[in-house]
């Protein structure tokens, strides 16, 4: 039994990324794993001609993830934007898998991400013992990706300072990391470039200055298109959810993931899907990420709490959670719904049963 809880996507997919290497013949940008094409297929998902299947990350437009790629084989850095939990962390982390072999060299912005996160740091022991040298420095993943010709990954730019965002407009424009106290630099190897996540949902969100968003490429990753995409994504993830914490429960219903996505698509549209009956949408984002995590959430109650068997009851918990983060108005709007669309619905009985006993 393996003791780490989550895996990066190139341990992960080891045996895909192997087989993708082997079968691919297209011309690889340089200090790339994989060439373009073949980057797109780990992504997307194929047979191989050998009859090898790669596995779908990402369901959605392939054209988007063609843009991404092509755009992380030139000089521009790309940055994916969309609303919460449309899939740019995870579309981030396997691009930088399949074109580096190294998904690692990741900064998590937030509010207190300073420009040493980014640039360099000191080693203050080293540093007052020696001096500044070479020794006494402390590399980023933003240094060690221009240094190896890698891939670096920001996560959520816009919740980074504007003065500290504007620390990547050298780098992403020279190709080089000054260390004035030095006196040298760092020059970017063929290879290196970044990737960049942000979403202007959340609070706290910091605009990019004209400057350096001119130094990216925009990719928008949407919200599902069709229900049934967004079902399968759901179920694809919830299931290596399940492999990861070896769950003594079944394999989730259908039918039940189906609920979820209904209602999260519902509040979030403000129509019920056959688009008789208009609604109020919550405050909440009802992103596909937050229906894969009420599922998840179900799964542990009905494996350790229930008979292994996913029912309402313990879905009950997560939608509530998930939909009401304003204890006041978004209260009135699940209540509102539950009352003129759950509780109309003759094969919803024990949706609305269960919400309404633990509302």
């Amino acid at each position: 039994m393996s003791e780490i809880l989550r895996y990066h996507a190139e341990q992960l997919f080891a045996e895909e990324l192997a087989e993708l290497k082997k079968q691919d013949t297209e011309k690889k940008p340089y200090n790339w794993v994989l060439s373009p094409q073949a980057v797109v297929t780990y992504l997307i998902g194929g047979k191989l001609k050998n009859g090898f299947e790669v596995s779908p990350k990402y369901i959605g437009n392939r054209r988007l993830i063609e843009i991404a790629v092509a755009t992380l084989a030139t000089d521009r850095a790309l940055l994916l934007y969309g609303l919460p939990g449309t899939a740019k962390s995870w579309v981030s982390e396997h691009l930088a898998a399949g074109i580096s072999g190294d998904s690692t060299m990741i900064i998590q912005g937030t509010a207190g991400t300073s420009e040493e996160s980014i640039r360099y740091g000191w080693n203050y022991a080293k540093l007052l013992a020696e001096g500044p040298s070479k020794n006494a420095l402390v590399e980023t993943p933003v240094m060690r990706a221009m240094q190896d010709g890698k891939i670096a990954r920001i996560e959520e730019l816009t919740r980074i300072g504007a003065d500290v965002q504007d620390t990547l407009i050298t780098i992403l424009s020279e190709k080089t990391l000054p260390i004035p106290e030095l006196n040298t630099e760092v020059q970017a190897a063929k290879g290196f470039n970044v990737i960049a996540t942000a979403n202007n949902r959340d609070k706290g969100v910091n605009e990019l200055s004209s400057a350096l968003k001119r130094r990216f490429n925009t990719v928008i990753l949407p919200v599902p298109d069709s229900m049934e995409e967004e079902i399968d994504i759901v179920r694809r993830r919830v299931e290596g959810f399940e492999k990861v914490m070896e769950l003594p429960a079944e394999k989730p219903a259908m039918e039940e993931i189906r609920r979820i996505v209904t209602i999260f698509r519902e509040l979030r549209n403000g129509v019920t899907l056959d688009g008789k009956t208009k609604l109020k949408s919550p405050g909440s984002t009802l992103s596909t990420a937050e229906a894969i995590s009420v599922v998840n959430s179900g799964l542990t109650l009905a494996a350790y709490f229930g008979d292994g068997r996913l029912k309402a009851a313990d879905l009950a918990a997560g939608i509530i959670g998930a939909v009401v983060k304003d204890p006041v108005q978004d209260k009135l709007v699940w209540q509102e719904y539950l009352e003129t669309v759950v509780k109309t619905r003759e094969d919803w009985k024990d949706v609305y049963r269960a919400c309404r006993d633990l509302a």
